[in-house]
Order: structure tokens, then C-alpha cells, then sequence
């Protein structure tokens, strides 16, 4: 299939996953469109929930397996939103719509890179696909529930949008419930131990605690509090106060480690929601990196979270797209992103494939 053609597929496909709604959890009709358009070309699929997967006609167990993953579910559209979030439009070479970007483009990039291989023989390795749901929220119902499925992997090229820099590292996730504890009273006498107050000394902590140990490939850990709730009513000290932390994690200390230094540290109960969201990290050394590498892609440590914390292989994160338009509103991405995408793609799977 030549350059041009597979480019108008991907737009097409594009369009129509953006104009269909697909909420984190509630994105069956486009798994259903991303079933048919393989289905339509030739490839036999498979389906649990809402994700699609499918490997290379040539398949032989005997050889290692690269999968290929990226996402199309979204988050809700942005409030700020000007433009119908759902209708795919094409202005100065920019592809609106709500998960053009995050992570439409890398996703039909990904498709036409699988279905240019898909018929060739002789590869040194197989290629497995897959279009998951539920990426967003980091829930039960996405990669997570068909890993266990699909064929024994080997490494990973994950979609998302990183202005096809690679990401050979990222940051893990814990979100920290915490309560700050006192002691109600009156308040307008000097009685009672003020919540807020304790809360505050701990956010503090949050905000200029500096661990031992820094991560070459992904710097610092960043904690961010960015929910706070207390007091009952305008004239009694409150007796606790809720605060939620978000923690990006780096590969220096296991999450279940940085969350024992964050309660050695903190008067506040703090109650993880999950550790099992991980940072993660593949060797320069690895046939990943290098093939990148000798393609002049740049490297980089990234600060946001994708289904990579789910994987225990080594993993790139690469992609169309600019990660900072994620999540924004009147969402786009350029034409020639996803053109460069797919050319991309092909390119680094050939050094490796061949």
C-alpha cells in the first residue's frame, strides 16, 4: 500500500473514531469501528470488552513478539471546548476533534503500520495489535484485562502523542487520600486543634520534600496536592481535614517504597489508592532504543502516565502528536504528524523486522 493511500485510511478511520463517543469505560461502538476496518481489510480479530487485537498473518510462536499498542477511549471533553468536540474537521492542516491527539492519531498511525506488515513473510519477529479502551482512568477494563490473552510478548512500541520523541522512560502514578486530624471547638474561643492547620504543615512537606535519590532519565518526584476539604460549618474548628496528593514516581524507588518515606514524614493518614501504577524504563542498549536511535529519534524521560505501567517488558512510548494538546480543548492534530507518524513507524520496525 503506498504512502498516499495509507494516509487518506488513517484520516478516514480517524474521522470516524472521533465523531463517535468514547468515554474511558464506554467506548464499545469504537472498538466495534476499529474491528470491522481490519476485518474490511483482510485481518482476523479478537475482542474482549472493548479491546481489539489481532497478530500478523505469519505468526510462528517460535519467534519473539513486538506488540503495538495505543488507546481510543477519551477523557470528557474539555468545558472550554468552541467546537463541537464530536465533529472531525480538516483547517490549515489541522485535524480537530476530541481524541485526535491523545490518542487518535498515534492509534491509526499504529493500524496502517500493522496492516503494512501484516502479509510479509519472513519477519524476525511477530507483531501483535492492539486498540484498547479504559487508558485514561488506568482501569481494570483496558490493556490490563487481556494481557493474560494475548500471545507471550516481548517488547512494546505504545502510541501516544510524543511529537515522535521517544520516550524510553515514565513516570508511575499514586493518588494519596489523606486526613489531617484535631480537634473540634468553638471558634470564637481559643479551644480546639484546627485541622487545616495540621494539613497545611504536611502540603508543605508535599511541596518542598526533596528525596535522597534523583532519577538520571526522569529527574525529580513530582507531589502535587490538588484536592482539599474540611470544616462542617463557618463557626466550629474542624477536627479533620481531607487533601489529595498526586505523586508522579521515578524509577529510583518503587512506588510501595516512596509511599513508606511519605508516611515516615507526614503526621496525616495517608491511604494510596493504588501502587500499582509503576514507573517504567528500557536500556539504551535495548533493539528498541538503538533502532530509534539510528533513525536520529530523540530520547527523553516522560512525566505522564500510559498503559506502560501496566506492562512488565521493556517498552518505547512514541507517537504523532504533541503531548502538552492532550486533554485541552478544541483538541487537534496536524495532517503531517500523522503522515510522519506512520512513516516513522514502518521505518524503526523495519531496522528491527528485517
Amino acid at each position: 500500500m503506498n504512502q498516499n493511500k495509507q494516509l487518506t485510511n488513517a484520516i478516514d478511520l480517524l474521522k470516524k473514531l472521533i465523531a463517535t463517543p468514547s468515554i474511558s469505560k464506554e467506548e464499545d461502538v469504537t472498538a466495534s469501528i476499529i474491528a470491522d476496518y481490519l476485518v474490511n481489510n483482510g485481518i482476523s480479530v479478537q475482542r474482549h470488552l472493548n479491546n481489539i487485537w489481532c497478530v500478523n498473518h505469519e505468526y510462528d510462536a517460535e519467534k519473539p513478539t513486538i506488540l503495538l499498542n495505543s488507546h481510543h477511549d477519551t477523557v470528557k471533553p474539555n468545558r472550554s471546548y468552541t467546537r463541537d468536540p464530536h465533529e472531525p474537521s480538516i483547517e490549515d492542516g489541522k485535524m480537530f476533534g476530541l481524541g485526535s491527539n491523545d490518542a487518535g492519531g498515534p492509534l491509526v498511525s499504529l493500524i496502517e503500520t500493522f496492516m503494512h506488515f501484516y502479509n510479509q513473510k519472513d519477519l524476525k519477529y511477530n507483531l501483535v495489535l492492539a486498540a484498547t479502551g479504559d487508558e485514561e482512568t488506568s482501569g481494570e477494563t483496558g490493556i490490563v484485562s487481556i494481557l493474560d490473552k494475548l500471545p507471550p510478548l516481548d517488547m512494546a512500541i505504545v502510541g501516544e502523542p510524543t511529537s515522535l520523541d521517544m520516550a524510553v522512560a515514565e513516570k508511575g502514578l499514586m493518588v494519596l487520600d489523606c486526613v489531617a486530624h484535631g480537634k473540634s471547638g468553638h471558634a470564637a474561643r481559643d479551644e480546639g486543634e484546627n485541622a487545616i492547620f495540621n494539613a497545611i504543615k504536611d502540603i508543605e512537606w508535599f511541596n518542598t520534600y526533596k528525596y535522597d535519590k534523583l532519577s538520571i532519565s526522569l529527574g525529580p518526584i513530582k507531589m502535587t496536592t490538588t484536592l482539599i476539604e474540611a470544616g462542617t460549618q463557618h463557626n466550629v474548628v474542624p477536627d479533620h481535614c481531607n487533601f489529595v496528593v498526586d505523586v508522579r514516581t521515578t524509577d529510583v524507588y518503587s512506588n510501595e517504597e516512596t509511599l513508606e518515606i511519605i508516611k515516615q514524614n507526614v503526621q496525616s493518614d495517608v491511604k494510596a489508592r493504588t501502587t500499582r501504577l509503576n514507573p517504567s524504563g528500557v536500556d539504551d542498549n535495548h533493539v528498541l532504543v538503538q533502532a530509534g536511535k539510528s533513525l536520529g529519534l530523540k530520547t527523553y524521560g516522560s512525566p505522564t502516565l500510559s498503559d506502560q505501567a501496566h506492562m512488565d517488558f521493556p517498552s518505547i512510548k512514541l507517537g504523532p502528536g504533541d503531548s502538552a494538546r492532550s486533554h485541552t480543548a478544541n483538541e487537534y492534530i496536524y495532517i503531517e504528524q500523522i503522515e510522519k507518524g506512520i512513516e516513522t513507524y514502518i521505518n524503526l520496525l523495519t531496522q528491527i523486522l528485517k
